[in-house]
């Protein structure tokens, strides 16, 4: 099993992604405002380089991002996540790190967090 998608570009510069609105940057990670945010604060951690390691550079960078944004007050907790493929829901064909801050009261109930990606599945404490 691969462990890259390998229909996507090698790098981020090859990619032609979408991503225009750059927030920082460093040598292996880019990180942008997401476009149609969640939330406000949502951003997009994207590895220059389509490898794992850079990847988990990526997941990294964006768990840092979202424990610095609770110590700051900016949210109270954060989801982190990847769609990998057409039927995970990804758009966009090379891997990206999504960080979305989440705030008392965005949403009716948060139970299960990312589960909830599957309609009915969310809270399984019911």
């Amino acid at each position: 099993m691969s462990l890259s998608n390998k229909k996507a570009a090698s790098t981020l510069e090859e990619s032609g992604a979408p991503w225009d609105n750059q927030v920082k940057e460093d040598f292996h990670v880019a990180v942008y405002k997401d476009r149609y945010p969640v939330t406000e604060g949502h951003l997009l951690f994207v590895p220059k380089y389509n490898t794992p390691e850079v990847i988990e550079d990526a997941f990294y960078d964006a768990y840092k991002h979202g424990l610095e944004m609770v110590n700051r007050g900016e949210c109270e907790g954060f989801n982190i996540g990847m769609n990998f493929g057409k039927t995970a829901g990804q758009t966009i064909m090379y891997p990206h790190v999504h960080l979305i801050p989440r705030r008392q009261g965005d949403c009716e109930d948060p139970t299960g967090g990312v589960r909830n990606v599957i309609p009915g599945k969310g809270n399984y404490k019911k």
